[in-house]
């Protein structure tokens, strides 16, 4: 079926065809991969926005990257401009990067700051969100400056990463973890420090990022010359959790040209083999790659239905840290991502492309996909709700 016609084309209303999504929805054995309007739609980008990232915890940062009393960094979630910064007393805040008076965004990038002060009509916040100065509105009828104050998100941690939440009814942070924290808590990440931060922007929707990284399927065919001479084909053993959430398990070298560590294992893998590999994803959009010897999680951020930032995290233990000429051994591990991503970046583009022709209409998957069709399956039954006949 060609693609335009897998939904109706009305302007103001998207509704999916049911038999197109159930036919995702079946057993592996008898399931299509997702519509192509799934990956272009503008209508489902604004349906995830509201039935994902509005909803789930979203992973912002490290605790690192706001260690000091002052220190604040500003994101962008799909059109939400958000601060998360630690203030005098050391706690860490999440609130809207937007002024309490215009909506005017207080500031960009990253710093450190004592005070929020709104560059167009110098209101002052503190860096719990609290105003502390608003010029000429003591004349204004009914205004207390105590009661005014940004609009706060929920924060919290988890294995030395900073997660918000924008639904103030979100179960606890731990709870919405689950499977994941079971699954990754052996890596000891609130130990590591980042020792380089990826930053890729791509021109394809984010759904095939991490897809993608979860795709078995195409590791020995795509990257035959890199990571498909490190990895181990019989070894994968997709282990899916609740709600989307999912673990790999295999054997692999580490992501260095000849598979080599250039710093050692991580100390609390000594017992563990030199070819122990992890793949895992925590929905909405965090992906997490490990070794024997560090941790690189990506976090992925829808810009528009057919682009995306990425970004990956390179964590290595504190000591390996300090060891001699570190920079330049974790470039050797950038460099090997950079080549490996060059080679998905054709094939990603390629999916996008297909994605809007009339000739396109979804395949069959293979056994080999399973884990693709463990997260597609959760995904459109949280964002398309019910599919009935």
């Amino acid at each position: 079926m060609p693609a335009n016609d897998v939904f109706p084309s009305a302007e103001q209303r998207f509704e999916p065809r049911p038999r197109e999504i159930r036919r995702c929805l079946t057993e592996l054995a008898s399931a299509h991969h997702a519509p192509g309007l799934v990956y272009t739609s503008p209508a489902v980008f604004e349906l995830e926005k509201k039935r994902l990232f509005m909803k789930d915890w979203l992973c912002v940062a490290r605790v690192e990257e706001v260690e000091n009393p002052g220190d604040y960094l500003t994101h962008d979630i799909m059109g939400e401009p958000i601060i998360v910064a630690r203030n005098s007393d050391g706690v860490l805040h999440a609130y809207y990067n937007m002024c309490a008076h215009r909506g005017a965004e207080l500031v960009q990038g990253r710093g450190n700051v004592k005070r929020l002060k709104c560059p167009y009509h110098a209101w002052t916040y503190d860096l719990a969100g609290q105003l502390v100065g608003a010029p000429f509105m003591k004349e204004t009828e009914g205004f207390d400056i105590a009661d005014c104050r940004l609009r706060p998100l929920r924060l919290d941690t988890w294995a030395g990463w900073i997660f918000v939440s924008f639904d103030p009814n979100a179960a606890p942070l731990i709870n919405f973890l689950g499977f994941f924290a079971d699954e990754f808590d052996f890596l000891r990440q609130e130990n590591c420090r980042l020792a380089h931060k990826f930053v890729i922007e791509l021109d394809c929707n984010w759904k095939f990022v991490y897809e993608n990284l979860l795709d078995i399927y195409h590791v020995g065919t795509t990257h035959a010359r890199t990571i498909g001479r490190l990895n181990k084909a019989d070894s994968y053993q997709v282990h899916p959790g609740p709600r989307g959430r999912l673990s790999i398990h295999y054997e692999a070298g580490t992501m260095t040209p000849e598979g080599r560590s250039r710093v050692g294992k991580m100390p609390w893998l000594k017992g563990e083999s030199d070819t122990i590999a992890r793949i895992g994803f925590m929905p909405p959009n965090m992906s997490l790659l490990s070794r024997c010897d560090y941790v690189r999680p990506f976090v992925h951020w829808p810009l528009s239905p057919q682009r995306t930032r990425s970004i990956a995290y390179f964590l290595f233990p504190k000591e390996m840290v300090e060891q001699p000429d570190f920079t330049a051994k974790v470039q050797v591990y950038v460099d090997f991502l950079t080549e490996v991503l060059n080679e998905d970046l054709v094939m990603i583009k390629s999916l996008q492309r297909a994605m809007s022709s009339h000739g396109f209409a979804p395949g069959r998957l293979s056994n080999m996909e399973h884990a693709i069709h463990h997260v597609t399956t959760n995904y459109l039954t949280r964002v398309f709700g019910g599919v009935e006949s």
